[in-house]
């Protein structure tokens, strides 16, 4: 089997990071991307000695309108082609809408939404170009329904997200593939502030592995863990909002 290289946002800590590190157990080269380079570069190594897979970093602010296509464009042409884009880079502040803290909603919207909109806008040109490639998109559980509070524009922000990968499988464009992945509660850097005891809260590299199996099949949708996330899932769907209010 020819060698496969996937590109990581958001990989210098959390999700991406233990993504990064599943990958390369699995035989892929990687591309690697974040704001913070000297972790991106410490993981790199890390990966290298324990792998020997090829890893290629570069830092990128996914706001920025003009970095992202260049970015990803670099590492088409460094590895010569692309097979798989992880869009996970992301942020989770936010406050209850018109309590003065507009800013950090705002910076979430940001990242979450616009830039991943950038991120998927420079993933596509390749895989046009290329008329193949797999496009992941990290959402979550909490877009499945409108939360409260400080999660009311982090929920907006993914189920925009889902929306986005909906909208990309409607197209049925040649050779390319389309998953959206919906984290439960995972351990990560993001919920660290999170006490240890929330209820199905698992550990970073047990819920990434959920995950990469995931997308390793190519699943369209997965809700990972799928216990209990999948039955959560559809409950959350159908129930009334005053019950999935009480969720957030």
């Amino acid at each position: 089997m020819s060698t496969r290289t996937v590109l990581v946002t958001g990989a210098s800590s959390g999700l991406g990071e233990e993504m990064a590190r599943q990958f390369a157990a699995l035989g892929y080269d990687l591309a690697l991307c974040a704001r913070r380079t000297e972790r991106l570069d410490a993981l790199a190594t890390e990966i290298r000695t324990a792998t020997g897979r090829r890893v290629e970093t570069a830092a990128l602010d996914v706001t920025d309108a003009d970095a992202v296509p260049a970015v990803f464009a670099r590492f088409a042409v460094s590895f010569g082609s692309i097979d798989r884009v992880v869009v996970n880079a992301g942020l989770g502040k936010g406050a209850p809408l018109g309590t003065g803290r507009a800013d950090a909603n705002r910076e979430t919207a940001m990242t979450n939404f616009v830039g991943a909109l950038a991120q998927t806008e420079a993933a596509l040109e390749i895989f046009r170009r290329q008329q193949r490639g797999h496009l992941v998109l990290i959402s979550s559980m909490s877009a499945l329904r409108g939360m409260r509070r400080s999660m009311t524009t982090y929920a907006a922000t993914k189920a925009g997200v889902a929306a986005i990968a909906e909208g990309l499988r409607s197209e049925r464009i040649p050779g390319l593939d389309v998953s959206v992945v919906y984290p439960g509660y995972i351990r990560s850097e993001m919920n660290a502030h999170v006490q240890q005891k929330t209820r199905f809260m698992v550990d970073t590299a047990t819920g990434v592995r959920s995950m990469v199996a995931a997308i390793e099949a190519r699943r369209a949708k997965a809700y990972v863990p799928a216990w209990p996330w999948v039955p959560i899932g559809f409950a959350m769907r159908v129930l009334p909002l005053s019950v999935v209010r009480k969720l957030a």
